[in-house]
């Protein structure tokens, strides 16, 4: 039987939204979470949430854009406790908008959040727990990681590069006895919803038509806990998010075969044989 009892779980943006509920979640479990935001008096409220019931958890303040404090706090994880456990990284930002409509700083600021702030938790919590020999990196992904995501380009763009950063990290990882999992949510009920900027929209009439009902981040640490127990390298939820990617994949699959024609093609002209 799995047991989260006593790991050590260190979770970014975790003052709200999925990172809050994965932090009670795990507490509630027997985990120690070490609570990490940007805003460290929503990480605090989740961590006097956590230990009015019981469990065991403290806030740190943390920047996911700056890799020396990420480093910084895993070492100080580290040195407290031992061991690094989990690592998740959860943080995240988006911007909504017609692509003609953003700026290139609004593309600076998504991938600095969402990818480069997932690239600095994976290195940082890679290296600690390669060494001790165990560990499980968790990263927050989106469904938009795996099917297409107009109104959201920048956003789709690093949930792309976070599965993509997760699957091949744990082929390499395996061995090592490291374990690496994407999470790829459809619609979350999270501050993300509230504080992402639209640009030239109106944002009451764009939240009235998502096309699903944003799932609790209560549901959704469930799912995404059920996932880590399994192992499994890609967890997504709810179910319209796995029939979306299914059919997807299904496209994907009809086109494969143009597409390795096109490649071996262009070889032949550059007169490279392919492997056998």
């Amino acid at each position: 039987m799995y047991s989260f009892k006593d790991q050590i779980a260190l979770i970014t943006g975790a003052g709200s939204g999925i990172g809050a509920a994965l932090s009670q979640a795990l507490a509630e479990r027997g985990a120690q979470v070490i609570c990490a935001d940007l805003l460290p008096e929503r990480a605090a409220t989740v961590v006097a949430a956590i230990q009015q019931a019981g469990g065991t958890a403290y806030a740190v303040p943390l920047d996911v854009r700056d890799a020396e404090q990420v480093e910084a706090l895993v070492k100080a994880t580290v040195a407290r406790h031992g061991r690094l456990d989990f690592m998740i990284n959860n943080a995240g930002i988006s911007v909504t908008g017609d692509a003609r409509d953003l700026e290139l700083a609004h593309w600076r600021q998504v991938l600095d959040v969402n990818l480069m702030g997932v690239v600095y938790g994976t290195h940082a919590a890679y290296q600690q727990m390669t060494s001790q020999g165990h560990g499980h990196i968790v990263n927050i992904a989106s469904l938009a990681g795996l099917v297409p995501f107009p109104t959201n380009v920048p956003y789709a763009t690093t949930k792309h590069a976070v599965v993509g950063l997760s699957l091949s990290l744990r082929a390499e990882a395996q061995d090592l006895g490291v374990r690496v999992s994407a999470v790829c949510p459809g619609f979350i009920q999270t501050n993300i919803l509230v504080d992402t900027p639209v640009i030239n929209l109106d944002r009451a009439k764009f939240m009235r038509n998502l096309p699903f009902t944003p799932l609790s981040p209560v549901h959704a640490a469930a799912q995404i806990l059920r996932g880590i127990e399994r192992n499994r390298a890609i967890i997504v939820f709810p179910g319209y998010a796995r029939i979306l990617w299914a059919l997807h994949r299904l496209a994907a699959l009809l086109l494969n075969p143009m597409h390795l024609k096109a490649i071996r093609d262009l070889r032949k002209f550059r007169g490279i044989t392919p492997p056998q």
